[in-house]
Protein backbone atom coordinates (compact mmCIF):
# COMPACT_ATOMS: atom_id res chain seq x y z
CA UNK A 1 0.00 0.00 0.00
CA UNK A 2 1.59 3.12 -0.80
CA UNK A 3 1.92 5.95 2.47
CA UNK A 4 -1.10 8.17 1.07
CA UNK A 5 -3.57 5.52 -0.72
CA UNK A 6 -6.83 3.68 0.37
CA UNK A 7 -9.33 5.80 -1.33
CA UNK A 8 -6.87 8.82 -1.55
CA UNK A 9 -6.94 12.21 -3.24
CA UNK A 10 -4.68 13.39 -4.52
CA UNK A 11 -1.89 12.59 -7.15
CA UNK A 12 -0.91 9.28 -5.86
CA UNK A 13 -4.34 7.84 -5.73
CA UNK A 14 -6.98 9.49 -7.82
CA UNK A 15 -9.61 10.65 -6.06
CA UNK A 16 -11.67 10.18 -3.12
CA UNK A 17 -11.15 9.63 0.69
CA UNK A 18 -6.85 10.18 1.54
CA UNK A 19 -5.69 7.97 4.11
CA UNK A 20 -2.52 9.96 5.13
CA UNK A 21 -0.64 6.96 6.54
CA UNK A 22 3.04 8.14 5.99
CA UNK A 23 1.85 11.21 8.60
CA UNK A 24 0.26 8.60 11.14
CA UNK A 25 3.10 6.12 10.86
CA UNK A 26 5.34 9.02 11.69
CA UNK A 27 2.92 10.22 14.91
CA UNK A 28 2.84 6.70 16.01
CA UNK A 29 6.62 6.12 15.86
CA UNK A 30 7.48 9.11 17.17
CA UNK A 31 4.72 8.71 20.84
CA UNK A 32 6.34 5.23 20.80
CA UNK A 33 9.80 6.93 21.15
CA UNK A 34 8.62 9.51 24.08
CA UNK A 35 6.41 6.91 25.51
CA UNK A 36 9.39 4.38 25.71
CA UNK A 37 11.94 7.28 27.09
CA UNK A 38 9.69 8.44 29.62
CA UNK A 39 10.31 12.14 29.69
CA UNK A 40 7.14 13.85 30.02
CA UNK A 41 3.80 12.15 31.00
CA UNK A 42 1.92 11.56 28.13
CA UNK A 43 -0.93 13.59 27.33
CA UNK A 44 0.78 16.68 28.99
CA UNK A 45 1.65 19.42 26.69
CA UNK A 46 5.67 19.01 26.87
CA UNK A 47 4.73 14.83 25.56
CA UNK A 48 2.06 16.36 22.52
CA UNK A 49 5.24 19.21 20.94
CA UNK A 50 7.58 16.02 21.62
CA UNK A 51 6.07 13.98 19.89
CA UNK A 52 5.07 17.06 17.06
CA UNK A 53 8.84 17.74 16.80
CA UNK A 54 9.41 13.93 16.28
CA UNK A 55 6.56 13.14 13.83
CA UNK A 56 7.70 16.13 11.75
CA UNK A 57 11.03 14.85 11.51
CA UNK A 58 10.24 11.62 10.91
CA UNK A 59 8.04 12.15 8.10
CA UNK A 60 10.08 15.33 6.53
CA UNK A 61 12.99 13.38 6.38
CA UNK A 62 11.84 10.26 4.23
CA UNK A 63 12.40 7.85 7.38
CA UNK A 64 16.07 7.76 6.99
CA UNK A 65 16.37 6.35 10.80
CA UNK A 66 17.75 7.30 14.42
CA UNK A 67 21.07 8.89 13.44
CA UNK A 68 19.33 11.27 10.60
CA UNK A 69 16.73 11.83 12.92
CA UNK A 70 19.26 12.93 15.94
CA UNK A 71 21.42 15.24 13.71
CA UNK A 72 18.14 16.47 12.91
CA UNK A 73 16.44 17.69 16.09
CA UNK A 74 20.49 18.83 17.37
CA UNK A 75 20.73 22.17 19.73
CA UNK A 76 21.21 24.63 17.01
CA UNK A 77 21.01 22.43 13.79
CA UNK A 78 18.84 24.60 11.88
CA UNK A 79 15.48 22.79 12.98
CA UNK A 80 12.70 25.36 12.13
CA UNK A 81 14.49 26.47 8.84
CA UNK A 82 14.68 22.36 7.46
CA UNK A 83 11.14 22.43 8.54
CA UNK A 84 10.24 25.17 6.35
CA UNK A 85 12.41 23.96 3.35
CA UNK A 86 11.24 20.30 3.15
CA UNK A 87 7.54 21.48 3.74
CA UNK A 88 7.67 23.76 0.69
CA UNK A 89 9.47 20.73 -1.14
CA UNK A 90 6.76 18.49 -0.24
CA UNK A 91 4.03 20.64 -1.60
CA UNK A 92 5.95 21.86 -4.74
CA UNK A 93 5.54 17.66 -5.06
CA UNK A 94 2.31 16.80 -3.97
CA UNK A 95 -0.08 20.01 -3.50
CA UNK A 96 -3.16 18.12 -2.21
CA UNK A 97 -1.47 15.83 0.01
CA UNK A 98 -3.12 14.61 2.71
CA UNK A 99 0.02 14.14 4.87
CA UNK A 100 1.48 17.19 3.67
CA UNK A 101 -1.88 18.90 5.40
CA UNK A 102 -1.22 17.41 8.56
CA UNK A 103 2.41 18.09 8.60
CA UNK A 104 1.46 21.51 7.59
CA UNK A 105 -0.83 22.28 10.66
CA UNK A 106 1.23 20.22 12.87
CA UNK A 107 4.31 22.80 12.00
CA UNK A 108 1.33 25.57 12.49
CA UNK A 109 0.70 24.48 15.96
CA UNK A 110 4.44 24.16 17.16
CA UNK A 111 4.92 27.66 15.52
CA UNK A 112 1.90 29.20 16.84
CA UNK A 113 1.79 27.55 20.53
CA UNK A 114 3.59 29.55 22.99
CA UNK A 115 4.47 27.74 26.46
CA UNK A 116 5.97 29.26 29.62
CA UNK A 117 9.03 27.33 30.24
CA UNK A 118 12.59 27.00 32.27
CA UNK A 119 14.44 29.45 30.06
CA UNK A 120 17.27 27.54 28.44
CA UNK A 121 19.13 30.22 26.62
CA UNK A 122 19.62 32.13 29.79
CA UNK A 123 22.01 28.87 31.25
CA UNK A 124 23.88 30.81 34.28
CA UNK A 125 28.15 30.39 33.80
CA UNK A 126 29.00 26.78 34.33
CA UNK A 127 31.31 27.71 37.30
CA UNK A 128 28.06 28.18 39.43
CA UNK A 129 27.33 24.41 39.66
CA UNK A 130 23.60 25.14 38.56
CA UNK A 131 22.59 23.59 35.38
CA UNK A 132 18.89 24.99 35.17
CA UNK A 133 17.51 27.70 36.84
CA UNK A 134 13.23 26.68 36.76
CA UNK A 135 12.76 29.39 38.42
CA UNK A 136 13.82 31.71 35.22
CA UNK A 137 11.16 31.21 32.61
CA UNK A 138 10.23 32.56 29.67
CA UNK A 139 7.60 32.74 26.98
CA UNK A 140 8.98 30.45 23.98
CA UNK A 141 7.18 28.33 20.64
CA UNK A 142 6.11 25.09 21.57
CA UNK A 143 8.70 23.60 19.44
CA UNK A 144 11.63 24.85 21.22
CA UNK A 145 10.19 23.01 24.19
CA UNK A 146 9.21 19.44 21.81
CA UNK A 147 12.83 19.67 19.93
CA UNK A 148 14.97 19.07 23.09
CA UNK A 149 12.66 16.25 24.32
CA UNK A 150 12.27 14.37 20.94
CA UNK A 151 16.21 14.28 20.09
CA UNK A 152 16.40 13.08 24.23
CA UNK A 153 13.59 10.60 23.07
CA UNK A 154 16.30 9.08 19.89
CA UNK A 155 19.51 9.43 21.51
CA UNK A 156 18.01 6.95 24.88
CA UNK A 157 16.19 4.15 21.96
Amino acid sequence: MSPESTNGAGRRSGGGLAVPMAWLCAEYLSDQYLTAAGLAEPGSLEHRASVRALALTVHLSGDPGADEWLHLTAHEAGWPEWVEERLAAEEAEDPDGADLALARDTWRALRETWVHAADLDGLPAAATGVLVDETARTWLPAWQLGLPLAHLAVWLS
